[in-house]
């Protein structure tokens, strides 16, 4: 690896957890990113298992937890607002649907970029648009910055990676519908939620969500439903927005009002429910990592550990093939051969999936909130405990100690 430029397409949370273990590692990586500047707001995310370990390992643990969100666990609630079933946070020993470490993603995203901004070259506002691969590098076209070579390309760039449909081809053959739609924005009206996670699901597969901010007021929502194939425009927000006021007006608890806030809302999200399954995760001096390679879905609640996990697992094992002298085949390898068997439990959906999720009968949601009070007793605990287990499911080389001996 004579060419140690890495060109990362992704300032999220995999590509300045990459940025940072690659310079660490001796590479010189430059992080390309489509935003303008680091992306605020959006959702909390969890810290377990492994990712923590990988956040422990870059010594931010200590910020992270500052950082984190109070919230006393999952409740469903019914049409009126009653609480039907809940999951306090230490049921499962702080590694349940709402663990002990949330955090909320834009927070997360700026403490990883601040933790590497100081050595790491970051492009904003830009994105690649072309790759052109040959023995000893790679010449990448850029939509605003001049054309640059690197040795390699790492695509953490999300469920619609560029990076992605340049190397491994267009079109969505790695994307797999699990037949949903979801919406993700903050509200800023005073709801009761005395610190849970409420959320509340109604006839016809819709579901919608309200958890507790960082800030003072602040309340974090969530609109989702089940439906088949939808064609919609992923730049056109008022379009989205139409779509699920058609869909959820009058549905029932808060969710009046959190579409009249959605309107309001300055972070607005939406798209399908899917996960990215490909064959191999590096192609030729291209690899992809996070929700480009390997996206779990929201159902399983795994992507950021996904996201942590895959970014250390390559940066460690370029690292060490350069030490070697082993070349990126030998690391990529290497990389695919550790992170595959933890990829596929962890994009093993929850009991149900998508129709757990979002029932589409009364019946079936009286079911669903039976369920949830039996969590915490036999045969339930067992099958929840072993999907939450899923985050810790693989041991972390300690790169560090093996570079040292």
């Amino acid at each position: 690896m004579e060419n140690t430029d890495i060109l990362i397409s992704g300032a999220g949370i995999a590509g300045p957890v990459l940025a940072h273990w690659l310079r660490r590692n001796g590479f010189n990586p430059t992080v390309v990113e489509r935003a303008p500047a680091p992306r605020p707001g959006g959702q909390t995310v969890d810290l377990r298992g492994a990712g923590r370990t990988v956040i422990e390992r870059m010594g931010l643990m200590e910020q992270v937890r500052a950082l984190c969100v109070d919230q006393r666990g999952l409740g469903l609630v019914d049409r009126r607002g009653r609480l039907t079933a809940r999951m306090p946070v230490e049921l499962f020993d702080g590694e349940g649907i709402v663990s002990e470490i949330e955090i909320l993603r834009g927070d997360l995203a700026d403490l990883l970029y601040r933790a590497s901004a100081g050595e790491v070259e970051y492009l904003f506002d830009d994105t690649v648009t072309a790759l052109a691969e040959d023995a000893d590098g790679v010449t990448v076209t850029f939509e605003n910055a001049a054309q640059r070579r690197f040795g390699l390309v790492v695509g953490a760039d999300g469920l619609h990676s560029a990076v992605r449909r340049l190397a491994f081809g267009a079109g969505d053959a790695h994307y797999r519908p699990l037949g949903g739609y979801n919406a993700w924005f903050t509200v800023t009206d005073r709801l009761d939620l005395d610190g849970w996670f409420l959320m509340y699901n109604a006839p016809g597969g819709l579901v919608a969500s309200a958890r507790p901010g960082r800030l003072p007021g602040e309340v974090k929502a969530g609109l989702a439903f089940r439906s088949g194939p939808l064609a919609f425009d992923r730049r056109d927000t008022a379009a989205q927005q139409r779509l699920l006021t058609e869909r959820f007006a009058g549905a029932g608890w808060e969710v009046d009002r959190l579409l009249a806030g959605m309107a309001r809302a300055d972070d607005f999200f939406f798209d399908s429910v899917g996960q990215i399954r490909l064959d191999h995760y590096t192609r030729g001096r291209v690899a992809l990592i996070g929700d480009a390679g390997y996206s779990p879905s929201p159902l399983t609640g795994l992507g950021t550990s996904l996201a942590l996990v895959g970014a250390y697992l390559l940066a460690g094992e370029l690292g060490a093939a350069r030490t070697a002298g082993t070349g990126h085949r030998a690391a990529f390898a290497r990389y695919e051969e550790l992170m595959r068997p933890y990829v596929t439990r962890s994009q093993e959906l929850p009991p149900g999936g998508m129709n757990g999720y979002a029932p589409n009968s009364a019946a079936m949601i009286r079911l669903r909130a039976a369920s949830m009070r039996m969590m915490g007793r036999w045969p339930m605990r067992g099958i929840l405990a072993a999907q939450f287990a899923k985050a810790g499911d693989i041991d972390l080389p300690d790169y560090a100690l093996l570079a040292a001996a």
